[in-house]
């Protein structure tokens, strides 16, 4: 994860020697949002499905939504956004990204967006198309 590197508010103020586990502060059970952005995703196969470039609030919900990922297609170049469900992503601390049960090849067929045309993601039909995709209930919490 790069929280060390972002943590400016020493939120995970870990001491060199510390196992990342002991270390002080909140995290991983509690961290910043800004310390997630550009964390890698990869899923149980260990293959790289992109990185968290935003993550979505429910302000009205009080929960986190959903994760936008970034996938870069051949060589950086035709960046897809996509948001996943954040319930989906589990924080994987050894390895220091985030995992995400979907193969390489679901996930070149997930509904994405570019960055000048981000969808309503309040609007239920496109929550419910969202989740269905990655077989995920739709959050009523």
């Amino acid at each position: 994860m790069r929280y060390p590197n972002r943590d400016i508010y020493g939120l995970h103020n870990q001491p060199k020697f510390a196992p990342p586990l002991l270390a002080h502060g909140p995290g991983p059970h509690l961290m910043g949002a800004e310390t997630l952005i550009g964390n890698r995703v990869i899923n149980l196969a260990s293959e790289t499905l992109g990185d968290i470039k935003e993550i979505m609030l429910d302000v009205e919900k009080g929960c986190v939504g959903y994760a936008v990922l970034s996938f870069s297609t051949y060589l950086g170049f035709g960046e897809k956004l996509f948001a996943v469900p954040w319930k989906l992503l589990t924080l994987e601390p050894m390895q220091k990204c985030f995992v995400l049960d979907v193969s390489l090849k679901r996930l070149k067929d997930a509904p994405g967006f570019d960055k000048g045309h981000w969808p309503d993601m309040k609007d239920v039909d496109w929550q419910q198309s969202l989740h269905r995709f990655y077989s995920a209930p739709v959050s009523e919490s």
